[in-house]
């Protein structure tokens, strides 16, 4: 039974919305991890002000995928059994987390993610260029790692605790998921997906520099992708050739 679950936020630059985030979080969770990365906007001093989580600083922003490491890292090294991401944008609803930890539980699954087109009716209201290269790289994943999944970047997942020591993550960016995609797939994970709904409170949401270029940024993601599966051990069967 998992007794213990966390629930962990990566936080760059989100004073806008934390504290209704988090006051949403915690009246969900009772263990409830802050990554604040490097924020420069009033961020860090809301969180200080907080006596019902615990926070880990980044000096210096080093990126998603490197806050939710530092979760990962958190939630082993703590002994909780299950650890569930959410975001801090308001684009997620934290009254699902505990259904996601009880999923987790049942379904005997490693990874439970969350996904805004498992439901199609709600494909239609996404951002057409976001939904475009989240369609174009889903299924390039699943046509390499033999996955079925249909969202390929929501960041509201749960995991088991136990079967985060089987990936080894490297990308700090935000195509960190796409390298999980591929180590979980080589590992043989159990992955399945949950619905969730598609909530776009910014849809001009800036990703930094250059990304913000569509084409730059499916570039980057391929990329992160060809990466991952060079790296991978010899003999993976998960993987299709191209």
């Amino acid at each position: 039974m998992m007794t213990r679950f966390l629930t962990a936020l990566p936080v760059y630059n989100e004073a806008k919305t934390l504290n209704a985030v988090l006051d949403a979080v915690v009246a969900n969770c009772d263990d409830v991890l802050v990554v604040d990365d490097g924020s420069t906007d009033g961020t860090t001093e809301l969180l200080r002000n907080r006596k019902d989580i615990i926070r880990l600083d980044h000096v210096n922003n080093r990126g998603y995928g490197a806050a939710l490491m530092t979760a990962f890292d958190f939630a082993m090294r703590e002994g909780y059994d299950a650890l569930v991401t959410i975001d801090c944008d308001g684009q997620h609803e934290p009254r699902l987390i505990r259904s996601f930890v009880d999923l987790l539980e049942k379904s005997g699954a490693d990874i439970v993610s969350g996904s805004r087109y498992l439901v199609e009716r709600d494909a239609t209201s996404a951002p057409i260029e976001r939904r475009r290269i989240n369609f174009q790289i889903t299924q390039f994943l699943n046509a390499r790692l033999k996955l079925q999944l249909t969202d390929t970047f929501c960041g509201f997942k749960a995991y088991r605790v136990d079967a985060l020591s089987n990936l080894n993550i490297s990308e700090n960016g935000y195509a960190m998921p796409l390298e999980l995609w591929v180590q979980a797939a080589c590992g043989d994970l159990k992955i399945i997906e949950a619905p969730v709904p598609l909530i776009y409170l910014d849809e001009k949401r800036s990703f930094g520099g250059n990304l913000d270029d569509g084409d730059t940024r499916l570039k980057y993601y391929l990329d992160v992708i060809e990466r991952s599966l060079a790296a991978l051990p010899g003999g993976c069967q998960k993987i299709n050739s191209v």
